[in-house]
């Protein structure tokens, strides 16, 4: 049976932040979803050309479709909004108290959002690097933090 002697480089600490900056991410992504709700409509990364037309042509065709989009943007952008949140608080008051468990959490949460959010994206082309990119830098984050945390827990 081994130990993992807790050292400088066996903290937990660099893990936490790398978890808790994903999650800060997952807030700042939230809020661009917001901003581009009510400014410009068309989400980040996206074109007219990739939703059917302007926000003005939507709305044109149907005043109630450009609503029904709009809250359901806004409704992405509160969840994204409150998983950051909670993700940030697994990560400084559980993974860097030493508690296995949070990691795991941390971990496993914005994973499952994006296994469930992202094949839509391809299947009907709105996967653009624009789009996607910045969730996806956001999960390399989260997985090298995560990573990190677990080993400096040990096994």
């Amino acid at each position: 049976m081994s130990t993992h002697p807790t050292t400088p480089s066996a903290s937990p600490e660099l893990g936490a932040r790398l978890v808790a900056l994903a999650g800060l991410g997952l807030v700042g992504y939230g809020v661009l979803f917001l901003i581009r709700n009510f400014t410009g409509f068309i989400e980040l990364g996206l074109t007219p050309a990739h939703v059917g037309g302007t926000p003005e042509q939507i709305r044109g065709f149907s005043p109630h479709l450009f609503n029904y989009i709009s809250h359901l943007q806004v409704a992405v952008a509160a969840l994204l909004i409150a998983l950051g949140v909670a993700v940030m608080a697994v990560a400084w008051q559980g993974i860097r108290t030493r508690q296995r468990w949070a990691v795991g959490t941390a971990l496993l949460a914005p994973v499952i959002g994006i296994a469930l959010a992202v094949p839509l994206h391809y299947t009907y082309g709105l996967a653009t690097l624009g789009h996607l990119g910045p969730i996806y830098l956001d999960m390399v984050i989260l997985l090298v933090g995560s990573g990190l945390a677990w080993r400096a827990l040990g096994r």
